[in-house]
């Protein structure tokens, strides 16, 4: 279908950009001898929101599938969408040749969601705009590969499950961990009883810097500033803040809390959610947490330095996370007869012949993907639950930002994972979302 989506509030830079401001081009109905099985019929059409660093990671990894085709991309940054728009054209064009009529672009992620030959979304921008894109998405009929963590507050994820749940929608979270066989085989061994009883769960990661305050800069003419920021508070502009403007190298949003919260959900969604694979508590939670952490006591960058969470279940068992100078980096099951730690690309067992255990087949075995964004394409065309859904995805990143919460307070929290409460704590509870800029709302 050629037609387009209707224009939603068009930002101004699109207007003052010549790529933003043309026709969306969309791609011609090309002859099945050239695909075969994988006819255009049988194409599943993607729009991409967020062409930074991780979005034009993702966009590379799913070019390399005949059975899908990326048609629009949208980036808050006009030259951030010129480049992923190049990304996409060249690679169709020496696909195709003249067959490939062009990838369309946009500037507000409401244009690319709104068009009607789109049918799924890839969500990778800053973590406080994961939320309402996905959600809007999901309103109106797409399918959503989204970058972890899932959300900015646990109101959002709850939002954001139940919208997908509510409209039918297909959602893989970036956690492609569990696409690996390494932290599938660790989490199979844990929850066949293996190591014995399981008893504490540890997990490593790193931890971000603080810096220096930053001096108020002109805003680039490329970037829709107010766009970016989004539900966020007013802030002066300064690069640091946002992403560079030269390359793709590292943001500085990643350690700004405002719009995310530093390592906890950055590296913590990835082993805090294989420590709850492990555990075979995905859909519920702890029901204690206490933490602690070094925060920056000047400058721009404020999220967490060295941490130590703990986390408490109802089955008595504990997860303690900390900075990776004191755990390893990595998540180590320990239970009663032995240990697994895993980490990408190694795993390790005390005793040894762990590793070469076979899993049999009247035993627990885990969902098995050995290619994250594949699962989800072929999730798309079956209409089967991903292997990171939406709740999952929720209820991990749930995990994560209990800790951050935790850290801030400086105190035990008794938590009621079937409510997603706190309980007998309303300053707790009032951490558990964030007022938005007007006009953004849930």
């Amino acid at each position: 279908m050629n037609r387009r989506g209707k224009n939603l509030n068009r930002r101004t830079f699109i207007k003052q950009t010549t790529l933003l401001s043309t026709a969306v081009m969309v791609p011609t109905i090309v002859p099945a001898s050239v695909f075969g099985a994988e006819a255009p019929s049988n194409r599943i059409t993607i729009g991409c929101i967020g062409t930074g660093r991780m979005g034009q990671g993702d966009m590379k990894d799913l070019l390399r599938f005949g059975d899908i085709q990326i048609i629009s991309v949208c980036d808050v940054d006009s030259k951030r969408a010129k480049d992923a728009q190049k990304l996409v054209n060249d690679h169709y064009s020496k696909l195709l040749g003249e067959a490939w009529n062009g990838c369309g672009a946009h500037g507000d992620f409401r244009d690319l969601i709104g068009r009607q030959d789109i049918d799924a979304v890839t969500v990778c921008t800053p973590d406080h705009w994961h939320a309402l894109p996905a959600i809007a998405a999901a309103k109106a009929g797409k399918d959503i590969f989204i970058q972890k963590p899932l959300t900015l507050t646990i109101k959002e994820g709850r939002a954001l499950s139940d919208a997908v749940k509510r409209y039918g929608r297909i959602l893989q979270v970036g956690s492609q961990q569990r696409s690996d066989e390494k932290f599938r085989f660790a989490c199979e061994l844990v929850r066949n009883g293996r190591i014995g009883k399981l008893q504490t769960v540890k997990v490593g990661f790193g931890t971000d810097p603080g810096c220096d305050p930053q001096p108020e800069m002109s805003v680039p003419s490329n970037l829709d500033y107010n766009m970016w920021l989004g539900q966020a508070p007013l802030a002066p502009y300064t690069e640091m803040r946002v992403h560079p403007q030269k390359d793709y190298g590292r943001p500085g949003w990643l350690r700004i809390s405002a719009y995310g919260h530093g390592m906890i959900t950055g590296w913590g969604a990835h082993h805090l959610d294989i420590a709850q694979w492990g555990m075979n508590t995905e859909l519920i939670g702890p029901t204690e947490i206490q933490g602690e952490a070094v925060f920056p006591k000047e400058g721009l960058w404020d999220v967490h330095g060295d941490f130590r969470i703990e986390y408490t279940y109802a089955n008595g068992v504990k997860v303690v996370a900390m900075d990776n100078k004191r755990n390893k980096q990595g998540v180590v099951f320990e239970g009663s007869d032995g240990w697994v730690y895993v980490r990408r690309g190694f795993i390790d067992a005390n005793p040894k012949s762990l590793l070469k255990e076979k899993i049999g087949p009247n035993e627990e075995q885990l969902y098995r993907s050995s290619d994250h964004k594949r699962n989800w394409i072929e999730c798309m065309k079956s209409r089967e639950e991903t292997i990171a859904p939406v709740e999952i995805g929720h209820r991990s990143c749930t995990v994560c930002l209990l800790g951050s919460i935790a850290t801030k307070l400086g105190r035990k929290l008794k938590w009621d994972p079937d409510k997603e409460e706190f309980i007998d704590d309303t300053v707790a509870n009032h951490m558990r979302t964030r007022s938005m800029r007007a006009p953004w709302k849930l």
